[in-house]
């Protein structure tokens, strides 16, 4: 892993990372996994990477769709993992999580992550599909939280991915 991702509010983003990985791999909640036996590279897990795993996967069932939409020939099923995981924290932090943070920075971080985890291809491709989604305010203005369990919808979420994907 690179020093760019072991310190600070990247390593908090790159623990979310892994336990998202970790709940999509295991076909669990990300209170499921944080309740059980997890693995971060790096710990002890920081309170900001909990509170981002959680936001995300709470609000996986608006994200998804967004992706879907400006990633433009790549459907969810395909994408790596890491890449597909990545993308939602980013998404979730840029227009849902309660923290104001400069979307520039979160792009940049993201970036760095995927240098991290991802494939020769990745950083290039979170950049991409990350700036399509701040470029296209008009991706957020049918997204609204559900009233039913968050829990619920990540599931369904997941559960579209393929079989392959787990």
């Amino acid at each position: 892993m690179s020093l760019k991702v072991e310190r600070g509010r990247t390593l908090a983003r790159s623990q979310a990372l892994q336990l998202l990985f970790q709940a999509e791999a295991r076909r669990l909640s990300v209170d499921d996994i944080l309740a059980g036996d997890f693995l971060i590279s790096k710990g002890p897990l920081d309170p900001y990477a909990e509170e981002l795993a959680r936001g995300t996967y709470e609000h996986i069932a608006q994200i998804d769709p967004i992706l879907q939409r400006v990633a433009e020939n790549w459907a969810l099923s395909r994408m790596p993992g890491a890449d597909r995981n990545l993308l939602r924290l980013a998404v979730y932090e840029l227009r849902f999580s309660s923290n104001d943070i400069d979307d520039a920075v979160v792009i940049n971080e993201a970036v760095e992550l995927a240098k991290a985890y991802g494939t020769d291809d990745s950083s290039s491709f979170v950049n991409g599909v990350l700036g399509r989604v701040v470029r296209d305010p008009r991706l957020f203005a049918n997204v609204s939280v559900p009233d039913t369990d968050p829990s619920e919808g990540a599931s369904d979420a997941l559960d579209s991915l393929g079989e392959e994907e787990r």
